[in-house]
């Protein structure tokens, strides 16, 4: 699927709104009050989230069929060939591996390079989605997973260019592995504002109401690279060679 107007307005929006959801922490200068320390303070956005990318993927599946149509394209075979390999991806989670090395990211990459930016993402969130259905891993986090999935597949779509062939595989695999430092970097936004254990635990990490931005930057990064840089290296490493 190319990114014709109207699915990338769909896609803008749901990135626009979800990328904030993502970084309010560093835009809000302090975060609402924050529930009993056993209810996840996401779980009330997150069916919102969880809509928005839902509804994204299905205007954008519908947009294509519309437009393949009116050109006599084959839509219902491209949509039945995407839906398969959602299928197929959401069954490689399955496989046992190491840290956070998957082949997961690799097929959302390559589906992005080969058929567009509408296909990536869709491929992306959809891949996520049918994936926690099938491990059990359906929560409040689910719906940043498939976001963040999606704007995976949506970026090797970009690579292809005004010219609308694939990019080289060097150009693909740099970025697979940055997805692979990234994507961990992103899902740690979830929840890290409200992992603070108490000033006397190590506050320099954690977030905490009232800091510039600055500083708010300085304390993820500090918190990143204590927690989840190893594991995210690691995955950035398995998608460069799953490309290549």
């Amino acid at each position: 699927m190319a990114l014709p107007v109207g699915s990338g307005l769909v896609v803008a929006v749901a990135s626009v709104a979800g990328l904030a959801a993502f970084l309010y922490p560093f835009l809000l200068p302090a975060l609402m009050t924050i529930g009993p320390a056993n209810d996840d303070p996401r779980a009330a956005e997150a069916p919102l989230v969880l809509a928005l990318v839902a509804s994204a993927c299905l205007t954008v599946i519908l947009l294509e069929l519309s437009s393949s149509e009116r050109r006599g394209a084959p839509g219902p075979r491209a949509v039945a060939l995407l839906a398969a390999l959602v299928a197929l991806d959401a069954l490689l989670r399955l496989v046992p591996t190491i840290g956070g090395a998957s082949p997961v990211f690799g097929l959302i990459l390559l589906v992005g390079a080969a058929f567009g930016p509408a296909s990536g993402f869709t491929m992306g969130a959809l891949t996520l989605l049918i994936s926690a259905m099938i491990t059990g891993g359906i929560g409040p986090w689910l719906p940043y997973q498939m976001l963040a999935a999606g704007w995976v597949g949506l970026s090797a779509g970009w690579l292809r260019g005004r010219r609308s062939r694939p990019p080289a595989p060097p150009v693909l695999a740099i970025v697979a592995g940055a997805w692979g430092l990234l994507y961990g970097g992103l899902m740690n936004l979830y929840s890290w504002p409200f992992l603070a254990p108490g000033i006397e635990s190590g506050s320099g990490i954690y977030w905490e109401a009232g800091l510039g931005i600055a500083e708010t930057v300085e304390r993820y990064r500090a918190y990143y690279f204590a927690t989840s840089f190893a594991h995210d290296l690691l995955r950035a490493v398995a998608n460069t060679v799953f490309i290549v």
